[in-house]
């Protein structure tokens, strides 16, 4: 029988995989500066050549940059895997708005499911706080404040769920969200009574997780994105009609004149 030696990790490889963890998680996010080295070497207790070791390995992933002077960043576009010409082209079809809501049935319903069964009390108050910033949003009339308040709360709700591919996944999207988000409510916002309706399935979506209730959690996310769809189609046909009216009574105005 042979026997080998257990060869001991090196420790630039424990830093290394250490910052690669904070990263997938998403507690080091794309664009964000790392702290100096002294800071981080002693935040790792590894000696300042170590952490260098490390870090240029992480640059060589590609997961990590050097601003000359002005320290490391992790990547920008680690999250970017939707191309700015898609985003364009989903955003100017707007069969796409209903693909996308459908897209996030299965995003929001199952990350609303495992934030109510594996959020710590951290993220469940953090919860709170980001549905109080969307009722702010809404009282000062801002869309742009109030559509990114509710991204932010999704964000949230997604890294209650401790699922990286989910957080990964809902980041990648993040910008064509945002924009769908945007438009929904320039719809919604033409009619005023459902405003209330809106919040109410919202906050029943925020009560379910708290409650830890998980399959709670997903139906009322789902009766949530099914109410916004049903108004919009509604809105939608409503609109339809009046363009419609419209050219009629052009058309009749356009008679009477020649005649």
């Amino acid at each position: 029988m042979s026997y080998h030696k257990i060869r001991q990790p090196k420790v630039s490889d424990a830093v290394e995989q250490q910052i690669e963890k904070l990263i997938l998680e998403g507690t080091l996010r794309p664009g964000e500066k790392l702290l100096p080295e002294r800071e981080l070497a002693t935040l790792f207790d590894v000696s300042r050549p170590s952490l260098r070791e490390a870090i240029l390995r992480l640059e060589g992933k590609g997961l990590l940059y050097r601003k000359q002077g002005g320290g490391t960043f992790v990547q920008n576009n680690l999250w970017q895997s939707m191309s700015d010409p898609l985003s364009e082209l989903l955003d100017t079809h707007p069969e796409s708005q209903f693909d996308l809501l459908e897209t996030r049935h299965a995003l929001e319903g199952i990350s609303a499911y495992y934030a109510a069964l594996r959020g710590t009390d951290e993220d469940l108050s953090l919860l709170k706080i980001k549905h109080n910033a969307i009722e702010l949003a809404q009282n000062s009339g801002d869309l742009d404040a109030e559509a990114a308040a509710v991204l932010q709360y999704h964000i949230s709700v997604t890294e209650a769920a401790h699922n990286l591919v989910l957080l990964h996944l809902l980041h990648a999207l993040q910008p064509i969200l945002e924009s769908n988000i945007k438009k929904n409510f320039k719809l919604l916002y033409t009619r005023q009574e459902i405003l209330p309706k809106l919040n109410e399935h919202r906050s029943n979506v925020l009560n379910s997780i708290l409650a830890r209730d998980p399959e709670g959690a997903r139906d009322a996310s789902h009766r949530h994105l099914a109410f916004i769809e049903e108004t919009l189609l509604e809105v939608n046909r409503e609109q339809s009609r009046r363009e419609r009216s419209l050219r009629r009574l052009q058309r009749e105005d356009s008679a009477s004149v020649k005649y």
